[in-house]
């Protein structure tokens, strides 16, 4: 989902965008200044903020990278969307592909 945030990093702040959002952290894109694993981040969405951990650093070109972060301080609701759907379709999505290669397994010589 692509949501608008603002990140605060290195007395910098910028606008970019999520690229895909989770009850424990995103994928945000649009990002133009280079930050390390293990960094802390600032985000705002809207009137909330959050600490992140930065996870993962991918260059896709020149002038764009994309980064994984982890919620710090868990917030409710800090995306303005209801993940919970999501959460409960995710893990009916693992039950599923454990029971499948439980079966695998016991099927296998």
């Amino acid at each position: 989902m692509v949501l608008p945030v603002k990140v605060s990093a290195q007395q910098s702040t910028l606008l970019v965008h999520t690229v895909d959002i989770s009850g424990v952290g995103a994928r945000l894109g649009g990002l133009r200044m280079q930050l390390q694993p293990g960094s802390t981040i600032d985000l705002q969405r809207g009137s909330r903020k959050a600490k992140f951990m930065v996870k993962w650093i991918q260059q896709l070109g020149a002038n764009e990278i994309q980064i994984g972060v982890e919620f710090l301080e868990p917030q409710d609701n800090f995306w303005g969307v209801d993940l919970a759907q999501q959460d409960r379709d995710t893990k009916k999505e693992i039950d599923a592909l454990m029971t499948l290669l439980g079966r695998s397994a016991k099927n296998s010589p």
